[in-house]
């Protein structure tokens, strides 16, 4: 277990869930952005790239998850960490992972259970129109089921481990990030939200680059908020 030490809040155990399919040219910079003495966990997905094999010479412990799931590589990090506070982020260096240390320190000193980005794009290019639609819609959605007023279900985030894995989540496709949010806020937790910098993905994305990319994380999303089953309850695999 890695920790890191700040004379004003005392030591602090986090390791960092990087999902990683195919981004061997994003890993040096997203790596190199960790904060000194955390722990990364490149969770691969079934790279064809060598991005596990970049991975572990950067000093990332490489997490190997075989079935195909934004969901199932998030979780496969989420239970192979041992630290106590656990943070989340994409790998194609769209997000600063260095970005999570107010995430860690709020959680810390006990002033949120899950704090969450709220993307806010650096050029025209880093967020196309069609997600940013999908993703105002599915914010709605969730007000109007929960009651948060929250702006983006961005995956820049960070929570306890322990209470994470309490909640039980089972999708394991798109619709992961939104299943904690609403098991979170069904458990009362306290949710914060912060701008973060959003920038151009390197490499093409998996998901959100694309129409249909879109449409598949919406409709994963909407099954969590309807309450119609997760991609997992489904039988569905990506």
């Amino acid at each position: 277990m890695t920790t890191s030490s700040d004379p004003a809040r005392g030591p602090v155990s986090v390791d960092v869930v990087l999902p990683c399919l195919d981004e061997a040219e994003a890993l040096p910079w997203v790596l190199e952005r960790i904060p000194p003495g955390w722990r990364a966990l490149v969770v691969d997905n079934g790279s064809t790239d060598g991005s596990a094999r970049i991975a572990h010479a950067l000093g990332a412990q490489v997490v190997h998850e075989e079935r195909r799931g934004f969901g199932a590589a998030c979780h496969a990090g989420l239970t192979a960490a041992t630290a106590d506070i656990v943070c989340f982020c994409d790998c194609d260096a769209s997000l600063d992972p260095a970005g999570l240390e107010p995430f860690v320190h709020e959680v810390q000193a006990g002033e949120a259970d899950l704090v969450l980005g709220r993307r806010r794009p650096q050029t025209r290019g880093a967020w196309p129109p069609h997600a940013r639609a999908g993703n105002l819609a599915l914010t709605r959605l969730l007000r109007r089921r929960t009651g948060l007023r929250l702006h983006d279900l961005g995956p820049l985030r960070a929570a306890r481990r322990e209470p994470l894995l309490a909640l039980g989540l089972t999708d394991r496709r798109s619709g992961y990030p939104l299943e904690m949010v609403v098991r979170a806020a069904d458990a009362g937790w306290r949710i914060t939200e912060h701008d973060v910098p959003y920038r151009p993905r390197t490499g093409a994305s998996k998901v959100t680059g694309t129409w249909l990319g879109t449409w598949q994380a919406v409709r994963d999303m909407s099954r969590v908020l309807t309450g119609t089953g997760t991609a997992t309850e489904k039988g569905i695999h990506a």
